[in-house]
């Protein structure tokens, strides 16, 4: 167990402590970051954003072999923005650049449809009743619109699961979801924790007020504060990433003590991958920059060393997978079914999946 681990275990029951824990009091962690293979690669690749941008790209191509021209310009398509997009397929007419980009949105939806057809074919899987997609590209027209045509294929073959939208902000989701896996002390004693949601293209640093009084099930866990640095720009090494990191801790850190938070000595990193026990990255971090994976490398105790301490205590750092944080956002919201999982569309495609423990509510259907 690595230094900063084994302090934080003296101070804490060992059930707090465990980074990539799969068992909670209201709901069971069935499986994340499944990786799945087909004859093309790993499945999730063909419904991430990337993979979004690279089909606009065949697209244009397409178009620019048959008529010389590409109403999207010369402007790469990874490097399009995305209100650029989503301007094209909301103008009232139809036009060369929103034909283009539907014809993208259709592709990609049929994509997405097939990658969950295969997930719920897994046995972790083959129970769920709704799928919370979230991340980056749902948040925009275009990744919207391609979630709604996906919903409506899979109705359409009569395939039994709803698709949803995060009932939070996409870019609050990742910090929110930690209220469910702080240590309960430290829940019941303050008033707010830290949180962080590092990704490949970006990551948020947030100040997470829990507000359990007024909802004990969490559903008003709400950001008070928060940071998001786009690294993927600054191509930043693992060692400039984290000390960036620190620095927009710091700064919440020194906000709350300005505004008499009541801030617990915890934070919580959402991050791609498979999470050890102790806190270690097994596999799946690739679209991080460096080595977040490498057996001498451990990112929490890394990170609290770089932290001040809070109310004089050392600072605990925990570790999870970012789409079974985002997905736990949801969990006061995913009681009406026992069974639910999230995907989260961003440079990569995260997935999680749970059960909850807690039987759902009864409803006249269900009594009749």
């Amino acid at each position: 167990m690595p230094k900063a681990l084994h302090e934080a275990a003296r101070a804490h029951p060992a059930d707090d402590v465990r980074h990539g824990v799969m068992r909670l009091p209201s709901v069971v962690i069935e499986s994340y970051s499944l990786e799945l293979r087909d004859e093309d690669g790993f499945v999730g690749d063909q419904a991430s954003q990337t993979a979004f941008r690279a089909l606009l790209e065949r697209w244009r191509k397409r178009l620019r072999s048959r008529r010389g021209k590409d109403p999207l310009g010369k402007v790469p398509s990874h490097e399009i923005e995305k209100k650029e997009l989503d301007q094209a397929i909301q103008q009232r007419r139809a036009t060369e650049a929103g034909d283009l980009v539907h014809a993208a949105i259709e592709e990609f939806s049929l994509e997405l449809t097939h990658v969950i057809r295969r997930y719920l074919r897994q046995k972790s899987w083959r129970k769920v009743q709704r799928i919370v997609v979230g991340g980056g590209f749902p948040g925009s027209g275009v990744g919207e619109r391609a979630v709604l045509q996906a919903a409506a294929i899979l109705h359409h073959a009569q395939c039994p699961v709803q698709l949803a939208r995060l009932a939070h902000e996409v870019d609050d989701g990742g910090l929110i979801g930690w209220v469910h896996l702080a240590p309960p002390d430290m829940i019941e004693q303050y008033e707010a924790i830290l949180a962080v949601d590092i990704g490949g293209t970006n990551v948020r640093c947030g100040i997470v007020q829990m507000r359990r009084a007024k909802a004990p099930d969490m559903s008003r866990a709400r950001v008070l504060r928060r940071h998001k640095w786009r690294h993927a720009d600054d191509a930043p090494p693992r060692k400039q990433l984290l000390q960036g990191i620190a620095d927009m801790l710091h700064e919440l850190i020194a906000h709350a003590r300005k505004k008499r938070i009541a801030l617990a000595p915890f934070v919580g990193i959402a991050c791609p991958g498979l999470i050890r026990e102790d806190g270690s990255i097994a596999r799946g971090a690739q679209n991080m920059p460096g080595d977040w994976a490498n057996d001498n490398f451990h990112l929490p105790s890394a990170l609290a060393k770089l932290l001040p301490s809070i109310h004089k205590e050392p600072v605990l750092v925990l570790l999870h997978n970012d789409a079974v944080v985002q997905g736990l956002s949801e969990l006061p919201f995913m009681q009406d079914v026992k069974h639910w999982a999230v995907l989260t569309i961003g440079t990569g495609l995260g997935n999680a999946s749970f059960t909850n423990r807690q039987r759902p509510r009864s409803t006249s259907s269900d009594q009749t």
